[in-house]
């Protein structure tokens, strides 16, 4: 791993009394595999570092934000065919909504979590992956009103419009998708509070674009852990 280090970073770091190595290996692994907390430190006491799974916790809470805002920076364009749907994360044992959207080669698009399954919810999404990721020529979407609401809405705002299909089969690969993240999600047994699980679901996103190849690297060859890691030099 390099030796500089991203200000934002080493900013965050200034409390966290362990070698940053250490820090990066645990959020990397909650992020990237179906493992709770108490796994990663019992992983970790086998590695010969005690650190507390709560420990872990507010590593990733105060690293995540840090670490996806320096991936934005360096993601690669997604297609201009959007395949977007919606799917449930439990949160203090209500049900939220995670608005998705991948490109039709599987790249992750944009994703956002809200409270409510909406007109302005989804309208919210679109604008927020218009505004990263440029406006799409098409997007596909299933039967909900709303979605297609909210795209008709922003439609009557632009210039240009952009194409609304509604066809539920095209909708598979995004379906697919969200099987991904759910996996991770899973052996957390829920979030405690919105906040704790945007950010944590931005870090489950993170790798999974990663190990799409969706960052671009200055070195051939990088595997998704060393992209990763790189984030932080």
């Amino acid at each position: 791993m390099k030796q500089t280090m991203n200000p934002m970073v080493a900013k965050v770091l200034k409390r966290l009394h362990y070698p940053l190595d250490v820090i990066l290996l645990c959020v990397r692994w909650y992020s990237a595999y179906p493992l709770s907390l108490r796994h990663l430190e019992e992983m970790m006491a086998e590695r010969g570092t005690s650190v507390d799974h709560s420990t872990v916790h507010r590593w990733a809470i105060k690293l995540l934000p840090v670490l996806e805002k320096a991936f934005r920076r360096v993601k690669r364009k997604v297609g201009r065919s959007w395949r977007m749907d919606e799917t449930y994360i439990k949160v203090k044992g209500e049900w939220k909504y995670l608005y998705r959207a991948v490109d039709k080669a599987g790249k992750t698009v944009d994703f956002l979590l809200r409270a409510h399954r909406d007109k302005a919810a989804a309208r919210t999404f679109f604008e927020q992956a218009i505004e990263r990721n440029g406006a799409p020529e098409k997007v596909t979407i299933d039967k909900s009103g709303s979605n297609v609401a909210a795209l008709e809405t922003i439609n009557a705002e632009r210039g240009k419009q952009i194409l609304v299909r509604q066809a539920k089969y095209l909708n598979n690969i995004v379906e697919q998708d969200h099987r991904g993240v759910k996996r991770r999600t899973r052996p957390m047994l829920g979030f405690k509070d919105v906040r704790c699980a945007r950010i944590l679901l931005s870090g489950i996103e993170l790798m999974r674009m990663i190990s799409k190849g969706q960052m671009k690297t200055g070195r051939s060859g990088q595997i998704p852990a060393q992209q990763f890691y790189s984030l932080a030099a």
